[in-house]
């Protein structure tokens, strides 16, 4: 099966800015919706979305359509959201020292995003899930991939997408029921 964007692929790499916009054009609200999903924020979602599209422009040279160009841009995507995953549980432990240490008051938490009260509660719970998990559920559940192209993604076996799936799921059903009652 040819990836349908193989030849914006090709001329990118051949140094045209415009078949990459294209590509950009193409693939923003798959990249955008995950990374939302991912944080949780609309703030720091289209910043880490700007942020995969400028590593995909630096590394398009190094892509050898060993898999399709979504799945080769979503792992960027995912890397990226896990990194700043990571750079908020340490911003967070040190601005949780500092106010243990200074009394300082705590900042006051981002509130859910607008919608429905479920769809609320949903991305709370969606946000307490480690983030390997967060992202085999994004993948799997709301972007439909399949195990396999998830585990391309993850850069993990197939066996461990569907273990983060099956925990996920438990976790996710077990806060939520606890919520409603």
């Amino acid at each position: 099966m040819e990836d349908p964007d193989e030849a914006l692929v090709r001329q990118s790499q051949n140094g045209d800015p415009a078949a990459f916009e294209s590509l950009i054009r193409k693939h923003q609200r798959m990249i955008c919706s995950l990374t939302y999903r991912m944080t949780g924020s609309l703030a720091d979602a289209e910043d880490l979305a700007q942020e995969t599209f400028i590593r995909a422009y630096r590394q398009i040279g190094g892509y050898r359509a060993a898999s399709k160009f979504s799945t080769w841009l979503y792992r960027i995507a995912i890397n990226v959201c896990l990194n700043w995953r990571q750079r908020e549980s340490l911003r967070n432990d040190v601005h949780a020292n500092w106010a243990d240490n200074e009394g300082a008051p705590g900042a006051a938490g981002e509130s859910a995003p607008a919608g429905s009260e479920l769809a609320g509660r949903v991305q709370a719970a969606l946000l307490k899930l480690p983030a390997k998990q967060r992202a085999a559920i994004m993948l799997t559940v709301y972007d439909g991939l399949n195990h396999a192209e998830a585990a391309k993604v993850l850069g993990c076996s197939e066996a461990t997408v569907s273990w983060r799936v099956f925990v996920a799921r438990r976790r996710l059903k077990a806060w939520l029921t606890a919520e409603r009652e």
